[in-house]
Parts: C-alpha cells; structure tokens; sequence
C-alpha cells in the first residue's frame, strides 16, 4: 500500500515538477523566441494558442459569414447539397443585404416547370444521408438510395467547344465542371471519388490539372478535359520536350474530350511545385518523372513566346489529336486580350475555348503576396475577356469557363449572365469530399486525406461514400440553375444574358449590368482606336526612317 502511494506521489508531482524544471531552464537559455527567454513555459501557453487559433476561430469564434477564404456558410452551402440533397434554408438569408453586391431579376411571370427546356427523360440513382434523429449528444442518420432526376440541358441548348475546327467536337450537356487539380496535389482516393461521382452525374466534366492523367482519372465514366502545362507532364519525353506520339495516344482515349494549354492560374502565375514526399512512383509514372524527387514546372511554355508561335503550337495539337483545345489564363487587364483577339480576328486561328480563373483561385499552394494581388477578381475577369471577344467579332468562335470560388447556383448564374458559357470549380469540391479547410495542402499533411498522398491519410476518405456526394452536389447546383432561370423567366440557364442582373452599391443605388457592360464595351472600343493609332503612328515612323 505504502509503495503504491509513493508511485502515485512521484507520478502526481515529482514528475511534473521535473518537466517543469527541465522546460524552465531550457526555454531561459534558449535564444530563438524572446518571450521564452523572459517568460518560460508560461511563454509556451502563447503558441499553444497560436498553433490552435485557426480552429478556435473556425468553429467557436468566427461568425457564420467571417471566415475566409470559406466562411462556415460557403462550407454549409457546398456540404448540405452533397450530402442531403437540399438546399432549402429557413427564417431566411443570412447574408448582408446593406452591403453592395450582384442580384439576379426575377420577373413578374416566371416560367412553370413544364415550360423549361431540360433533358430529365433518364433518372439517376445515387445516395443521401437522412436524418432520423437529432439531439444535443446524439445524431442518428441513414445511407439511403434514391432516384434523382439530372437536370440536363435540352439538345438544342447543348454547349460545343470546337464545332467547326475539330474531328472530334466536345458536346457539354451541363454547365458546371471541375477545374484542374492535379494527381500529385491530391491523393489518388480523392481523384478517383471524384471521378466515379462526376460520371455518376453524366453532362460534365473533369479536368486533370497539370499532372497527367491516371487510372485514377479514367476510374469513372466522366468527360475529361487534359490539361497541359509547361512541365508537360504526362505527355513529356526525358528531356522534358512535348511528346507527340505520346500525345496521339492520349488522344485516342476516348474519355479524353479535349487538351487545355495552362498559361496561369488564379492560384498561383507561376510554376508548379511538387515536393518528393507526394512524387509516388504511381504519381511518377501518371507524370512521366523520377519518383520521390522534388519537382519544379517552369512557369511558360518553351514551346512558344508570342502569339503565332501559341496558335501555331495549339493548331497542331488540334490536328494531332482531333480533339479541341482551349487555354487557361487569368486577365490582368484587357492590353493584352486585345492584341489575342486581333490576331484570332485577322488569323481566323485560335483555341477553341478560353478557361477564364479569377484572381481569387487557391486549390494550388502558392506565395502569399501572389494570392492576394496578381489577377483580377473572376467577375472583372468574366466581363473584360466576354467584351473584347465581342469587341472584334470572334466571340462565336470561342467558349469562355469561369473559373473562381462559383460554388452556388446563383454565383454561377451571375457569371453566366456576365458572359461565360460554362462554369468549374476547384475547392467545393474537395469540400464535398471532406476538405475541413485546414490549410495544409502544401505540407502532404492533410488530416482528412483529400490533398495528401500518405495513405495512412488517405484511409480517412471513403470512395464509395463521396463519390455519391460529388454527384449529389453537381446535380443540385444544376437543379438550382434551372429553378433559378424559371424565375427570370427563361425557359434555359444557357439564355442568362446582362439583362438579367442589376448591381446594388451599398447606399441602396441601383446600376443594370447591362449598363456596366455598356461601359466596359465603351472602354474597350477607345482602347482599340488608341492602339490602332500608336501602330499607325509606329508605321508612319519606320516609314519616315527607311
């Protein structure tokens, strides 16, 4: 009995005291942190509460609309859809109506459901969770089948990219698809969930992000954009120089429905970066690389350094593949559209869509100072790409994708009525997919195994449960954009033009878009008749000097 006590004391207190001396006398004579040095192990409580800030604010502190990037409404918004298969609230919004922003217009007689223009004649099956019961300390919920309807796009409003240029035409029949992420920056259970789903869903797309495409990739039975970047990985020779017997054969997969050159991204204008503990020999080989070697992509193609050289290089992609081929970008300003659109004008060459990111992209790791300045915002971006395309008539000849944080159905409306064809995203997708927002995507740490590649990570995400949640998630945005269209008064959101949103600033003023749009058109037309003048001027001189 004795000897038990005397364990329990040297346990209770000695012990403690120890550590206490150890910490005291190491934190005082350290050099690195100033207030360890005046303050030991007390100091200590201060990165404690550092280290697990982020969390407390997350779930305890930050209100429903505060925290950024994703506040806990956008993570609401993007999880409900994918894993009830619902997106109706009660005691209404919580959003901000003092603050400006964009509203859609409804009109006085919308359409009736059986008015609408949509391809439902196939029903989906898929499956939700059902909430039983709810208490305080428990929470009983069912995984239950069910059948959906698709919410398809009608024939005759089916998007084509490469109609008239391409052997093999891309026929889109929804709206909404996912942006590049690469094999490499997620995990292969992360790529395959989101492949099995999006095929689930039918009418979109995925795209491969620069790392190649893998088995992976092709698990689900979805459209698949390949995305090419300077790196050209997947398609590279050992030199890193563009494979074009590889290229054929990625070619004839027939999943693959189209390439995308990646000039930037909103996320990060520069090269990519993949550290040796995510470059697995699978990933290696989906990259065509050395396993578990760190990897730098360069930030521009070798390939090309101007305009005719770009068309050149993508012209020949088109005719070795058949397929169409667009590029991706993000707008700084409308300088440098003007002269594409010129030369696509004068050239009748070009890609046959443009992916369009906005400023505020991030499913790529990149340097803050890059994040928060380089770029314009997605809906700036949208309308100043849709102008100038207009501006010099070839806007026919090519189909823009926003690209950048357009996770609800009216966000996606909203962009679609500024003059984008088509609509991806990135993050909502790894939030549907488990993504808690943790912030370690660069660190191969993630600890719900969605952007990691250490399997003892990965085991945390299920295929077979997410899979259905990424179908659920695409088919409810797209029921949302016709529910959505029905009460502008369109029988399509394929027909959401800038006559149906008005602009509200935060001392209740109203401007149309339509008008706004009028304005950016304006500006676009002085900034052409000042660039013909400085070229007409230039001539004059080169003439006067010969």
């Amino acid at each position: 009995m004795l000897t038990t006590v005397l364990i329990l004391i040297i346990v209770i207190m000695i012990i403690p005291l120890i550590l206490f001396f150890f910490f005291f006398n190491y934190d005082k004579n350290q050099r690195q942190h100033s207030i360890l040095r005046n303050y030991p192990v007390l100091g200590r409580i201060r990165y404690l509460l550092e280290h697990t800030g982020p969390e407390f604010r997350q779930y305890l502190f930050d209100g429903d609309t505060q925290g950024k990037p994703f506040s806990r409404n956008d993570f609401l918004s993007i999880i409900f859809p994918s894993k009830y298969l619902e997106t109706i609230i009660s005691f209404g919004s919580k959003k901000d109506f003092e603050q400006k922003g964009y509203f859609l217009k409804n009109t006085l007689f919308p359409k009736l459901m059986e008015e609408m223009k949509i391809d439902n004649q196939f029903a989906l099956k898929t499956k939700y969770y059902k909430t039983k019961e709810e208490t305080l300390f428990k929470r009983k919920e069912t995984f239950t089948d069910k059948q959906v309807k698709p919410w398809l796009l009608h024939n005759e409003n089916v998007v084509i990219m490469g109609e008239k240029t391409c052997e093999y035409p891309f026929q889109v029949k929804g709206l909404i698809g996912m942006s590049g992420m690469s094999y490499g920056s997620l995990g292969e259970n992360s790529i395959e969930a989101l492949s099995k789903g999006l095929g689930m869903a039918g009418g979109t797309w995925m795209n491969t992000g620069e790392g190649g495409i893998s088995d992976y990739h092709l698990a689900g039975d979805v459209d698949i954009i390949m995305q090419i970047g300077p790196a050209k990985f997947g398609v590279r020779t050992d030199s890193g120089e563009l494979d074009w017997e590889e290229l054929k054969l990625k070619g004839s997969i027939q999943q693959i429905k189209a390439f995308e050159l990646k000039l930037g991204q909103g996320a990060k204008i520069r090269g990519g970066h993949l550290p040796a503990e995510k470059n697995t020999p699978t990933i290696a080989k989906a990259r065509k690389i050395e396993p578990y070697t760190t990897v730098e992509s360069p930030n521009s193609f070798e390939e090309f350094r101007d305009l005719s050289s770009m068309f050149d290089f993508i012209d020949k992609i088109r005719k070795t593949t058949g397929k169409p081929v667009g590029i991706k970008m993000v707008i700084g300003d409308d300088t440098e559209l003007h002269s594409f659109a010129k030369y696509m004008k004068e050239t009748g060459r070009g890609p046959d869509f443009i992916t369009v990111d906005g400023g505020e992209g991030g499913s790529g790791a990149t340097y803050q100072e890059m994040a928060d300045s380089m770029g314009l915002p997605i809906k700036s971006a949208i309308m100043i790409t849709h102008s100038v395309l207009k501006h010099y008539g070839i806007r026919d000849r090519v189909k823009i994708i926003a690209s950048g944080k357009l996770f609800t159905s009216d966000k996606i409306a909203i962009a679609l009525s500024m003059g984008a064809d088509l609509v991806s995203m990135a993050r909502a997708y790894m939030i549907v997919i488990g993504c808690i927002g943790a912030q370690h995507c660069h660190k191969n740490t993630c600890p719900v195994g969605v952007a990691t590649t250490n399997p003892k990570l990965q085991k945390a995400l299920v295929i077979e449960d997410k899979k259905y949640r990424v179908a659920n998630f695409m088919i409810t945005l797209r029921q949302g954009l016709f529910t959505l269209a029905a009460a502008a008064g369109l029988d399509s959101p394929t027909k959401f033009n800038s006559s149906h949103v008005v602009y509200k600033d935060d001392s209740g003023r109203i401007t149309r878009l339509k008008d706004i749009e009028k304005d950016i058109n304006h500006s676009v037309s002085l900034y052409q008749k000042d660039l013909d003048e400085t070229i007409s001027t230039n001539t004059d001189q080169q003439k006067l000097s010969g």
